[in-house]
């Protein structure tokens, strides 16, 4: 691929949220040369107007409401006029050798519809995650120790290469995610299509996980415990017609109550925080779906 066309071809979506400068100057610093199009879900306009001293961004969109990331990312998505849209994480550095190869290895594969970097922590020295089967299948605790490129079912949802017509054509992500299992249900809906997604073996990217970008040990509980909850209660929903694992869920209900009330006489406030979300998320599922013991 010659090589102003691999510049011109691609353009590269951050969706930020309450971002530290220092890591995403690292990640746009590798990026210089590509076109960029930043979705600040935050509405920083400080961070906004201190990137913009530096870096060269096309499109730099700032937000009132946080909708989440898959509605971040299909945000910028539509606004994506290049053959090709890398989708990555502000806590993900890949360096403009290792797109070329993600790039390279999509444009001779009409079949394949995604690939993705293999993901290294800080020192390059330890795989710290792999594509593999779809979570109800495996647990994502355990890193599959891949080599060479790999098909898979779900693949890293921090560093994604996809042509955009196609993404767009798929319907881009499920905005009923906020943050979670996204990755999955796009590399489900990929699989429906008859398309593959592959694990670039030599494309290697730094994914720096458990950044806290919100520093109040009870509000972090609170958001981590409640988004899972949901997204994990709608992913499970979306795939079982008879709602099996759902059902599992919400019968934990009454025990989560019992817990709720239990955590409360004993103090632990970071674990009465963490049911309390989960009860949360329970009630926001079956608002949104309105849905009754009947339908389950």
């Amino acid at each position: 691929m010659e090589k102003v066309k691999f510049y011109q071809d691609i353009t590269i979506a951050i969706v930020l949220y309450e971002e530290d400068f220092d890591l995403i100057y690292k990640t746009l610093d590798k990026l210089r040369s590509f076109k960029k199009i930043i979705i600040d879900n935050a509405n920083n306009f400080d961070l906004k107007k201190k990137i913009q001293s530096i870096f060269s961004i096309e499109n730099y969109i700032l937000n009132i409401k946080n909708s989440g990331f898959s509605a971040g990312y299909n945000q910028a998505a539509k606004l994506c006029k290049t053959k090709y849209l890398l989708i990555l994480g502000p806590d993900c550095i890949i360096s403009e050798t290792n797109i070329l190869k993600l790039t390279d290895s999509l444009s001779k594969d009409s079949s394949c519809f995604l690939v993705s970097p293999t993901s290294y922590d800080e020192n390059m020295n330890k795989m710290t995650y792999s594509g593999g089967p779809f979570p109800e299948n495996l647990s994502r605790d355990i890193v599959l120790n891949l080599s060479g490129n790999t098909c898979v079912e779900s693949t890293l949802g921090a560093c994604m290469l996809v042509r955009t017509n196609e993404f767009k054509y798929i319907g881009l992500f499920d905005e009923n995610f906020f943050i979670y299992f996204s990755d999955d249900d796009l590399c489900r809906r990929i699989r429906k299509h008859k398309k593959s997604v592959i694990q670039i073996y030599d494309s290697k990217c730094i994914h720096i996980h458990g950044i806290v970008k919100i520093k109040n040990k009870y509000l972090k509980k609170f958001v981590r415990e409640n988004n899972y909850t949901f997204d994990s209660l709608y992913y499970y929903y979306k795939i079982h017609p008879n709602h099996t694992e759902v059902k599992k869920i919400l019968k934990k209900t009454s025990s989560l109550t019992i817990k709720f009330f239990i955590k409360i006489l004993s103090l632990n406030f970071v674990e009465f925080v963490g049911i309390s979300a989960r009860l949360f998320a329970i009630s926001r599922f079956i608002y949104r779906f309105k849905l009754k013991k009947s339908k389950l």
